[in-house]
């Protein structure tokens, strides 16, 4: 049974929210323990903020060890993205993780999530307007020894906006928690990563367009943003994932597989008791990429 927590008096986004209905405007609804759906104001999934955490079985506690967001159609009931299953199981929908993060003399990888998790905690602050709406929540990342490496506050940001199909926000704010904390891993193995759905590892339809001519993503460091086209049933999908100008120096990309896992990669020391934050934005629209102009154009007012 779904809770509303729509909460229609909230400025969001820098615009004060309506007191029109509730189905003139987005809203979050909570399957709780499950997940957390935001809802367009046409009534259908856009995002869904998966949280559960199930330990009945060894099939089940790793299905649940990684929270993430699945991205929906337009159809509201396709994802775009991939859950739990198929190729490269740990692969799931908008994500962040680092498979070597060193922390009190251990190293936990927090990527495969094969005897560690990300747990969610609690919901901080949920918020729903006129033009999107926001879920942020407190994250957990436990280790090989069962004990907290690192508290996360994890916002998605959706907002309506003319030519796409979602805009979707991306911040992750990371504490080191009881011991300095070293991120690192490598392009495949870590950074914050969308996943699209199976059916592109079983079509091979991904590809990317980048910012300029020649990019070499497995060369070329700090890419302000990559593009991704790729086949979901009958219909094309596109994906900019652009990295903000306050992200940490020399990420490197991993923006080539033609099963569609892409992001950027960042070593990352956290001195115990501070705090970094990784944001991006990931723009979705329907049909393939647009011209590299316009995604230049869309990068530039996210960089503002």
């Amino acid at each position: 049974m779904y809770r509303s927590l729509t909460l229609c008096s909230l400025f969001l986004f820098g615009i004060a929210a309506s007191t029109a209905n509730a189905a003139d405007a987005y809203q979050v609804k909570d399957t709780p323990g499950q997940y957390a759906d935001v809802i367009t104001p046409a009534g259908q999934p856009i995002l869904r903020y998966m949280y559960a955490r199930d330990t009945a079985d060894e099939s089940k506690t790793f299905d649940t060890a990684k929270i993430y967001a699945h991205v929906f159609a337009d159809d509201g009931e396709t994802t775009l993205t991939k859950g739990a299953g198929g190729k490269f199981p740990h692969h799931r929908g908008i994500f962040i993780g680092w498979n070597k993060l060193k922390h009190g003399g251990k190293s936990h990888d927090l990527w495969h999530v094969r005897n560690t998790v990300q747990k969610h905690r609690e919901f901080e602050e949920i918020e729903a307007a006129d033009k999107g709406a926001r879920i942020t929540s407190l994250i957990d990342w436990i280790g090989t020894d069962g004990k907290p490496v690192i508290e996360e506050k994890r916002t998605y940001k959706i907002t309506a906006e003319d030519g796409a199909h979602a805009v979707i926000d991306f911040t992750a704010k990371l504490t080191a928690v009881g011991s300095d904390v070293e991120l690192n891993g490598d392009p495949e193995h870590a950074g914050v990563q969308f996943r699209p759905s199976q059916q592109v590892a079983e079509n091979q339809s991904a590809a990317y367009t980048f910012h300029k001519d020649g990019t070499d993503p497995k060369v070329d460091r700090d890419l302000p943003w990559v593009a991704e086209s790729f086949q979901v049933g009958d219909d094309w999908w596109s994906v900019q994932h652009m990295s903000h100008p306050s992200n940490p120096d020399g990420a490197r990309w991993s923006a080539y597989r033609d099963y569609g896992r892409f992001g950027p990669f960042t070593v990352v020391n956290i001195a115990d008791g501070e705090s970094i934050t990784f944001r991006y934005r990931f723009r979705v629209t329907k049909g393939k990429t647009d011209d590299r102009n316009a995604l230049q154009a869309c990068f530039e007012q996210y960089s503002k």
